[in-house]
């Protein structure tokens, strides 16, 4: 058993608690290599931002889930060397897909797990739920639930529709199950495919497609029924335009890739959700930088010659999404 308190991580209690009462987001970064790390770590400590290291079970089983533990750890130490004397990092698996999945993170020093059951059954949703906050909150470590479907595919994660979040279930999921967090459905969704061309409309002047607006109606339904309880958006990457451009004008081919409006998502932040995920601006930003590097050095061979600019699109992405759309700036001191 890992002790996450001892490698410096934090769970998200109080960091979730801090950004309900402050109206702002924390970024909900997935990782899987050593660049996208340091690209978020850096871009932390530069905006003075508390952060979640989110890893997939397809992170862990790319990279090797000791070695993401340990990258997690060298984390807090890089955050350290870069100035920040106290960061405020939290190790998070992301979609969780059994107990055995969160008892092994846990196990291996993961500060919180989400447990996803939402493709389940309602009442088997909330029996192995209950089951991993009982296990979990032994040791300190936070639990995050779903309610609800999101469409779209990342990772071991599909879904071909979305189902909204009922507000009249979250009561009652919430007090069987003990989770501290939500993670709830109002048409966000995994993926640079967020959308299909027939659910969106096309803007007239740039001919660029434009996604449906998010269900806030059930999102303050959702708030009216557990006031200040913290919820969370999955699948919430922009996929911003210009990264698409870039991987296209250098060999890419991303055909109708749409996502969430980041005014949307300001708006979102300001609310009760206190998680924003976010994992395909990321790989969208290092391909975009990579694939135009090698284009303009087509002699290039040293992997560090194109990752060093991608991992600095990645940091310069972070950065922007940190203090333009989920205002985290600031709420740490370094």
């Amino acid at each position: 058993m890992v002790d996450y308190k001892k490698i410096g991580l934090v769970n998200t209690r109080k960091m979730f608690a801090k950004a309900v009462d402050g109206g702002y987001a924390i970024p909900a970064f997935n990782f899987n290599n050593m660049e996208q790390m340091q690209a978020i770590i850096q871009a932390s400590v530069e905006t003075k931002s508390p952060v979640i290291l989110q890893v997939s079970k397809g992170a862990r089983d790319y990279a090797n889930q000791t070695l993401l533990r340990y990258m997690a750890e060298g984390a807090v130490e890089y955050a350290k060397e870069l100035g920040c004397a106290h960061p405020e990092i939290v190790l998070h698996l992301d979609h969780g897909d059994s107990f055995e999945t969160c008892k092994s993170c846990i196990d291996m020093g993961f500060s919180s797990v989400m447990i996803d059951g939402s493709s389940l059954p309602y009442d088997e949703n909330v029996a192995v739920t209950r089951k991993v906050v009982e296990y979990a909150h032994q040791f300190d470590v936070t639990v995050e639930g779903e309610l609800g479907v999101l469409a779209g595919v990342e990772d071991e994660v599909s879904a071909a529709e979305s189902h909204y979040t009922k507000p009249e279930e979250v009561i009652d999921f919430v007090t069987k199950t003990g989770v501290d967090s939500l993670a709830i459905s109002i048409g966000t969704s995994h993926g640079a495919y967020k959308f299909t061309p027939e659910q969106c409309t096309v803007d007239p002047k740039t001919g660029r497609l434009v996604p449906p607006p998010l269900a806030f109606d059930v999102l303050e339904a959702i708030e009216k029924k557990l006031p200040g309880f913290p919820i969370v958006l999955h699948g919430s990457s922009s996929v911003p335009q210009d990264e698409v451009d870039i991987i296209n004008s250098n060999g890419g081919s991303l055909k109708a890739a749409v996502g969430i409006p980041e005014e949307q998502l300001r708006k979102a932040a300001k609310s009760a959700v206190c998680k924003i995920n976010i994992d395909s601006d990321s790989r969208l930003a290092m391909t975009a930088a990579i694939r135009k590097h090698l284009a303009e050095h087509p002699d290039h061979f040293d992997p560090r010659q194109y990752l060093k600019p991608a991992r600095e699109s990645m940091k310069k992405m972070y950065i922007h999404k940190i203090v333009n759309v989920l205002g985290s700036n600031d709420k740490i001191e370094n």
